[in-house]
């Protein structure tokens, strides 16, 4: 479905439940499964999620996945440690685009059956389970910070330790870190040195825990809206010591003039104090790219935004994707190598609405449409692709204010 949005009428204020961290969320569920704990019921779970807990809960044969990046790499992991387990694990067009060929060899140098029924490289892959081995094992972390976690999230499962060697500087180093310290809360050892990764031998903890961190990264499009619209934003539910390492938005976005306040909640509020330029080196944080470029775009701020390159092989390409949509506001932005995308404060004329197709991408449809208070009346295509990560985007930001009118395809 398409649809057409409009700004609140007056100045928003607004309070908003945020999903449940679909990373956080997805690793309490393969830690559970592998304990034998009692799944947890998520929260209005996103598509993603979903998928993860039908594959948990069926466990054999061909197992559809469709868009869930996350669940293809954390399952593959996990499928392939339980002795005799049985399955293929497939998706869509855009899951099978997902490279997997890093996780695949570190699994198989354990000693793992995964056979590729396609590409080599790509899903669909063919999981025949048995018990792994331990030991030292080289990973390219460079990638996708989700390869680390998949195997470090099986470690219990394996016959000896294993130590992971990172060669090079891990991608979005802040998600591995949540990993380890999920699995030192439930009893196992994970201890993280630069470049090495040691995972003692042990069993996850059965515990009666049902607290799931809130989603950091939901939370910058409200941030963006808040920038936007020069409005009160409240997250209640937020904290400031949570694992997620996009919480640095709280020290990032006075850059762009919202400020953060814990209070019980999250409060944010919009100043007039804006940098001159933007500058960040997003490697650690890939996922605040879209809400960053497009609220400084719209507040005419210069930016610079590099360590992208894994936004390459999200749901589209992602950096391309912001690079093209920007240029339907007049924002005349540039791709430098591999990971940078800029913008020098050019603009060319914008001639009609702009009509906003995310690729296929949740973060690409969340990200632009706030430009709505900008451009009354513009048209997000493709709405439904919000489902993957935060199914109740659009019914909050009505709540907040704004309108939103389904428009029938031509």
């Amino acid at each position: 479905m398409n649809y057409r949005i409009f700004p609140p009428e007056e100045i928003l204020e607004a309070t908003v439940r945020l999903p449940q961290s679909k990373s956080y969320l997805a690793r309490k569920m393969i830690i559970d499964a592998i304990a034998g704990a009692e799944p947890c019921n998520p929260e209005q779970p996103c598509d993603d999620i979903k998928v993860l807990a039908a594959a948990l809960a069926c466990g054999k044969g061909e197992i559809d996945l469709h868009a869930g990046g996350t669940a293809l790499r954390l399952l593959t992991a996990y499928f392939a440690a339980i002795p005799g387990s049985e399955v293929v694990l497939d998706g869509n067009a855009s899951l099978r685009r997902r490279p997997m060929g890093i996780l695949v060899d570190a699994l198989r140098q354990l000693g793992a059956e995964i056979n590729y029924l396609g590409e080599d490289g790509y899903a669909p892959l063919k999981i025949s389970g048995k018990r792994l081995s331990g030991g030292s094992l080289p990973v390219d972390p460079t990638v996708s910070s989700q390869f680390i976690t998949a195997l470090m999230l099986i470690a219990p499962m394996l016959e000896s330790e294993l130590r992971l060697r990172l060669e090079g500087e891990a991608v979005s180093m802040p998600y591995i870190k949540m990993t380890a310290e999920m699995m030192r809360r439930r009893g196992v050892t994970a201890d993280i040195d630069r470049y090495d990764i040691n995972l003692a031998p042990g069993r996850y903890a059965v515990v009666d825990d049902r607290l799931v961190e809130l989603d950091w990264t939901a939370a910058s499009y409200w941030y963006e809206i808040a920038a936007i619209t020069a409005g009160w934003v409240t997250l209640p539910g937020l904290g400031a010591d949570d694992l997620q390492g996009d919480r640095c938005l709280c020290t990032i976005m006075p850059r762009l003039g919202v400020l953060s306040e814990f209070d019980g909640n999250l409060e944010l509020s919009a100043t007039p104090d804006l940098w001159g330029r933007l500058e960040l080196d997003l490697s650690q944080n890939p996922d605040l790219a879209p809400a960053f470029a497009v609220t400084a775009a719209a507040l005419a701020v210069p930016f610079r935004l590099s360590g992208l390159q894994n936004l390459r092989i999200k749901e589209c390409d992602r950096l391309e994707a912001l690079r093209r949509e920007l240029l339907k506001i007049g924002v005349v932005a540039e791709i430098e190598g591999a990971d940078t995308l800029m913008w020098d404060g050019q603009r060319v004329p914008v001639l009609q609405l702009p009509e906003i197709d995310p690729c296929g991408d949740h973060r690409m449809a969340m990200a632009f449409a706030p430009l709505a208070a900008f451009a009354p009346g513009m048209i997000i295509r493709d709405a439904e692709v919000v489902e993957k990560s935060y199914p109740d985007f659009w019914n909050q930001l009505r709540d907040a204010g704004f309108t939103i009118e389904t428009v029938e395809e031509a």
